[in-house]
């Protein structure tokens, strides 16, 4: 049972998340970001772990909490941000070593 401390301190996390992560995002320069993927990605990281965290919830047979299903979504799309974030800094590492071999 969700209880109104829990929904009003959930709902509070939740937004200053958000407030933070776009304060964050607008202070970087268009140069750096394409070099703080690495960090993003560890952000990310975390973000797997939390959701790997709410997603201990408790099977009764084919029913499944809001709560996991919630954590499941979550799980993917933070897992797809990091493969992706990684794949960009690959690319963007192999393009650099590329310029010095040429040289």
């Amino acid at each position: 049972m969700i209880t109104p401390e829990l929904l009003i301190g959930s709902i509070t996390l939740f937004v200053l998340a958000i407030f933070l992560g776009f304060e964050l995002i607008t202070k970087v320069p268009a140069m750096l970001h394409t070099p703080l993927m690495s960090g993003a990605n560890a952000i990310s990281g975390i973000s797997v772990v939390g959701a790997l965290i709410g997603a201990n919830v408790i099977f009764n047979g084919l029913e499944t909490n809001t709560s996991g299903i919630l954590a499941f979504i979550a799980i993917v799309l933070a897992m797809i941000n990091v493969i992706g974030g990684f794949a960009v800094t690959n690319r963007m590492l192999n393009m650099i070593a590329g310029k010095k071999k040429r040289n």
